[in-house]
């Protein structure tokens, strides 16, 4: 039986791990079609400094599925590290360690913070929950950890990261990235790092030797040596349906040496569903293209300052949801990666969410590299000397924004896209779902699991899809 050929949009972790699983199952000849010109997309990784860098702060948690993390294991070898968590998070103007650690609570919170969370715990929790008349991010946390630990820590960061209020935000969007969303959760949260209670992998994550993006890189050169055509700097602008008995999709993509033209009996997309329903031709039904400007995705800019000293600080990430300090984290790769390289130099990597339309957006690299700067100075955290260099890179499609009544409008997306023969939309863009890295290459897998025979299983495909629906990220 002729096996399909399939062109995957997309080299992030979910493009490359579909590739990687096809081609080693041998289910499918397969085509990555990928804009820039190194995989990894969000979750890669770039050289600037001397120093591997990653965009952004990220982990391979151990929650892992394990036949993932055993490919991972297998393709990294003693590249995949085992570090120790080691973040901080600066809390009514005081630093608390990172995952929350039950002494650090008790000896920094002050008290009459720790009497309000208690009181909200035993006896505000069945008078919200009675009160709760909608479904928004506020009224979920409200009813779940009381108005203390939501104003003081989870609104505000909220307003940071979504550029929203909180009652602005769905319901959904609190159930899906907030995974200590009750005081039950919370307390075993925090107490699971206490020796005796903890797991070998509580307080633990993976992280590659040669930065993240190294994972999907592995993927994508085992995808490549068992046969997977990777189409570097190439940009899709148009997907046509063809006609026949052997119907299949017609791609027109452009690149440096001109344009390129191929066929595909399936189309696997990563990219932005958003995007997507702009390429595929005929033009879909205006009320698809109408549903695509009614869902948002979170811009961000990572600004990177390289300071002239070995070390910033022994953490690994610092976190900051109040609203006196722009940024929302600050993350220093040598301290992932356990590198003592580049001697006398450290790379500092700024978060700041925004807006493509926010005034942040084209501000320059010299000015956000003192924006952030000024931020570190306000947060008791100063800069030990200037920095030597400062670059931005800027993602337009950082996090999905679940604003209220969202639903609608994604739902009138996804039952198109549904409705499209021999395509398939997966991944953090293609589903505008909130994962981590573990999370998209589970959509992978599962997506080859669907795939027998050249046929795509559409009843199967929509079970995982149920399973997906339960993910929470893990920060």
């Amino acid at each position: 039986m002729r096996k399909p050929h399939i062109v995957i949009l997309g080299a992030g972790p979910a493009g490359v791990g579909a590739a990687y699983r096809l081609r080693r199952e041998d289910r499918a000849r397969v085509t990555v079609i990928e804009q820039q010109a190194v995989v990894g997309g969000n979750a890669g990784s770039f050289d600037a400094g001397g120093q591997r860098l990653d965009y952004g702060s990220h982990r391979l948690h151990p929650s892992c599925d394990p036949a993932i993390l055993a490919d991972i294991r297998t393709l990294l070898g003693d590249d995949l590290l085992n570090r120790p968590r080691h973040g901080r998070i600066r809390l009514r103007g005081k630093w608390i360690h990172f995952p929350l650690a039950p002494l650090d609570l008790l000896l920094k919170l002050d008290r009459k913070f720790a009497v309000r969370a208690l009181r909200d715990m035993t006896i505000g929790r069945v008078t919200r929950r009675a009160r709760q008349a909608d479904d928004t991010f506020a009224s979920v946390l409200l009813a779940s950890l009381g108005p203390t630990i939501c104003e003081e820590f989870y609104f505000p960061y909220a307003r940071k990261i979504w550029g929203l209020e909180p009652d602005e935000l769905s319901g959904i969007q609190a159930r899906r990235r907030v995974s200590a969303g009750s005081f039950g959760k919370l307390i075993r949260k925090v107490f699971s790092g206490i020796p005796g209670i903890r797991s070998k992998s509580t307080g633990r994550f993976f992280y590659p030797r040669r930065g993240y993006g190294q994972i999907s890189e592995a993927y994508a050169r085992a995808a490549h040596e068992l046969g997977a055509e990777f189409l570097m700097q190439t940009r899709v602008i148009s997907i046509r349906r063809s006609e026949g008995a052997d119907a299949g999709w017609n791609l027109t993509a452009i690149r440096n040496d001109g344009s390129v033209a191929m066929e595909a009996d399936q189309v696997w997309s990563t990219i932005p569903i958003t995007l997507l329903s702009r390429l595929i031709g005929p033009e879909p039904d205006p009320a698809v293209l109408d549903a695509a400007g009614g869902i948002k995705y979170r811009a961000m800019l990572l600004i990177y300052l390289g300071v002239p000293t070995d070390r910033f600080t022994e953490y690994d990430a610092h976190y900051f949801p109040g609203a006196d300090v722009v940024i929302t984290r600050l993350s220093e790769p040598k301290n992932y990666s356990a590198s003592d390289e580049p001697r006398g130099r450290t790379t500092l990597c700024a978060e700041l969410p925004c807006s493509v339309d926010d005034h942040w957006w084209n501000m320059s690299d010299a000015a956000l590299g003192e924006l952030v700067a000024s931020d570190l100075d306000r947060a008791g955290i100063p800069l030990p000397a200037e920095p030597v260099a400062v670059h931005v890179k800027r993602l337009r499609h950082a996090y999905p924004i679940y604003e209220s009544g969202y639903e609608a409008p994604l739902e009138t997306l996804d039952s198109w896209a549904e409705s499209l023969p021999d395509l398939l939309t997966y991944g953090r863009q293609g589903l505008f779902a909130h994962d981590n890295t573990h999370h998209a290459l589970f959509m992978a897998y599962s997506a080859v699991d669907c795939l027998a025979e050249g046929v795509f299983d559409r009843a199967k495909w929509r079970d995982y899809r149920r399973v997906f629906a339960t993910h929470v990220v893990e920060d």
